[in-house]
């Protein structure tokens, strides 16, 4: 059974660093792309970054440019997200997913694995 977990959320003040991790078991890992999504109270989840399978290409949305980071470690069946000079904006429920190919990253209905979510609080 594939699993995706995420780890790394909690409590930061704005201006706060976190990195997220999202470990995976019972995947080709290599094989698949890998995006975090993030879902704020009352809103649809929504696309945060992606990075290819091999971590050549990235994808961000504009809020977090600049600031957020994607990357993986194929060794590790990991993914992470650094985030940098976070804002009160930004706290939601991060998810990771995995899918293979690139068309559509942006699109959540496009993935086929999800971790459980992580919880990320930004205080002002």
């Amino acid at each position: 059974q594939v699993q995706l977990v995420e780890s790394g959320g909690g409590l930061v003040q704005a201006g706060g660093s976190l990195t997220l991790a999202c470990t995976t078991s019972n995947l080709a890992f290599a094989d698949y792309a890998m995006a975090w999504f993030r879902q704020a109270p009352g809103k649809e989840r929504e696309f945060v970054a992606a990075v290819s399978w091999s971590g050549s290409r990235t994808l961000y949305t504009d809020p977090v440019k600049g600031r957020f980071t994607i990357s993986r470690d194929n060794a590790m069946n990991t993914t992470y997200l650094q985030m940098n000079s976070l804002k009160p904006e930004d706290a939601a429920v991060y998810y990771c997913g995995a899918r293979l190919g690139w068309v559509r990253i942006t699109t959540d209905a496009s993935f086929t694995y999800w971790g459980q979510g992580t919880q990320v609080t930004v205080s002002s």
